[in-house]
């Protein structure tokens, strides 16, 4: 049901699907309004505004692709390859491999960061304590390190939903 509803709203351009980057099966979803407002904002005054404004309009409204290939850039979508530099230099595209760009979303990168680590973190708890096991409000009361920058609730969320502890 759930799976459904993306599908449409991704079809529909509503919805923009990112791949993390740390596991092939990590996606992200957000509404394509707030990322164009967010990625339009951060590039205002900028000398790449022009590029990221011609990337939003004609990939993001006409493509429902995760990454893209030098050739498509080029041949379908018309930027150059100087565009593209730009690009991944706005945050906007981050190499896949060579001649492929994964769609990103600006800045992710500390927010992968802190989210690996703090993952790693709460399970490194998990597996030490009795058993492999603990019991989740026990769980939420722990300290944690320096390195865990989200909350504690935040990370016990995602190790559930990412399926790497049973509840």
């Amino acid at each position: 049901m759930v799976d459904k509803e993306v599908n449409k709203m991704r079809e529909k351009g509503e919805l923009l699907m990112f791949q993390l980057g740390f596991d092939a099966e990590a996606f992200g979803l957000v509404l394509a309004s707030d990322y164009k407002a967010k990625v339009l904002a951060g590039e205002d005054g900028r000398v790449t505004q022009g590029t990221v404004e011609k990337f939003v309009e004609k990939v993001l409204l006409s493509s429902t692709d995760l990454s893209f290939s030098k050739e498509k850039m080029l041949r379908e979508f018309l930027f150059t390859d100087a565009e593209i530099t730009q690009l991944v230099k706005s945050g906007v595209l981050t190499v896949r491999d060579a001649g492929s760009w994964w769609l990103s979303i600006p800045n992710s990168g500390k927010f992968t960061k802190y989210l690996i680590q703090g993952r790693k973190a709460v399970l490194g708890m998990v597996k030490k304590s009795k058993y492999g096991e603990v019991l989740k409000a026990d769980l939420e009361e722990r300290r944690t390190t320096s390195q865990v920058k989200f909350h504690m609730k935040y990370h016990i969320h995602d190790i559930v939903g990412a399926e790497l502890v049973e509840r």
